[in-house]
């Protein structure tokens, strides 16, 4: 799950973490009413999940408050990446010295987070990766120990020179461990760590992203849920128990289980055709999520075509035929459905397609070939 940086630099401020106060609203006026309250200049950031916010004209200076309100003005209904912003933050501006990066993602690769770090801060660390790759230091993190007192001195000290920064940074980032895993995230990250011309350290920005697995064990967390910054089918299939992600291709694939859904969408890319989404309906499926799955397909226009590939373990093929049945009749389809189903209950499955006017197989590759050539 995303959340906006207002909500992270709040679970950071709950950890101790330097980041600086603020104030989000949807009205150009009261971000000039909170510009007043905190006097002085201030910076106008909009709210959206996603980054090059700034390049995009979506982060803004105010000296006074109706600058400020100009600044949001211009900023709310912004397009950013094909977001619309909604909400700004309202923060006091900080001077600043110098820029670093402080960052903990999750290597599959490695079994465990990395913490990274990069004197180069201000910018996105992918392009930091790409254009001075030895910039960035990395220290992987036992979990079961999490980030050591040395670690963090050494990652410190990769950030200043000066022992006395270097002491402030590594406290900073043994509380941003503390907030990572506090929070069960699978990304966190302080871009940038200002440090200011008083030799002070500051968390200006802050990204995070929470595992969604583990929400049931935060339920303050869930409530800072955006659902308007949701894509709606995304939406829909999580408010349905569905696994859903939109892709950029044509053919439209309703699974059953993560690794038959990732071997399926290789497939379509192997006989020439481009899958349109990940949909992964689960290990035990009743019709009402396949009238659900469908009706999440159907909702994206560029599907062409669209391909059932089931492998009935726990799931039931006879409740995936019922589900495509239901559905079928519900909704006004104009676009051919090729049916793979094997495994439990799968030749009372095919009488109940066959009874209905459809045709299902019980090889993969043809099913997908067929799939393929149905989307043009």
């Amino acid at each position: 799950m995303n959340i906006h940086e207002y909500q992270a630099k709040q679970i950071f401020r709950d950890h101790d973490l330097p980041a600086p106060p603020g104030r989000v609203t949807r009205d150009a006026d009261e971000a000039s009413e909170i510009a007043a309250d905190y006097g002085g200049r201030v910076v106008v950031k909009a709210q959206v999940h996603t980054g090059g916010r700034g390049k995009a004209g979506g982060v803004k200076l105010a000296d006074d408050p109706e600058e400020a309100r100009e600044a949001a003005d211009a900023i709310l209904g912004m397009d950013i990446k094909g977001l619309t912003v909604r909400k700004v933050l309202v923060t006091p501006a900080v001077d600043i010295e110098s820029e670093a990066y402080a960052g903990i993602v999750m290597d599959r690769s490695r079994d465990r987070p990395v913490f990274m770090v990069s004197p180069e801060g201000g910018m996105d660390i992918e392009t930091v990766a790409e254009e001075k790759p030895e910039a960035i230091f990395r220290q992987p993190i036992d979990p079961a120990y999490g980030l050591l007192p040395h670690q963090a001195t050494t990652l410190a000290y990769r950030l200043y020179d000066e022992p006395k920064l270097a002491k402030e940074a590594a406290g900073i980032l043994g509380k941003l461990w503390k907030a990572y895993r506090g929070s069960d995230a699978t990304m966190v990250e302080i871009n940038p760590l200002v440090r200011t011309p008083d030799d002070e350290l500051r968390a200006i920005d802050a990204k995070m992203n929470l595992d969604d697995n583990a929400l049931f064990r935060h339920p303050d967390l869930e409530e800072m849920r955006d659902v308007e910054a949701e894509d709606d089918s995304e939406r829909k299939a999580r408010e349905a128990g569905l696994s859903y992600i939109k892709l950029d291709g044509d053919v439209g694939c309703c699974v059953n289980g993560a690794g038959l859904a990732m071997a399926t969408m290789d497939l379509v890319k192997y006989y020439g055709g481009d899958p349109a989404n990940f949909l992964d309906i689960g290990g035990s499926s009743s019709p009402d999520k396949v009238v659900s799955a469908l009706e999440i397909i159907t909702d994206d226009p560029s599907v062409s075509s669209i391909l059932f590939n089931i492998f009935g373990g726990i799931t039931r093929c006879d409740d995936v035929a019922n589900g495509i049945v239901e559905a079928t009749s519900r909704l006004d389809l104009d676009v051919p459905i090729t049916i793979r189903l094997t495994g439990t209950n799968e030749e009372e499955a095919l009488e109940i397609l066959r009874d209905n006017g459809f045709e299902a197989m019980s090889d993969m590759d043809e099913a997908v070939q067929r799939a393929v050539e149905a989307a043009g």
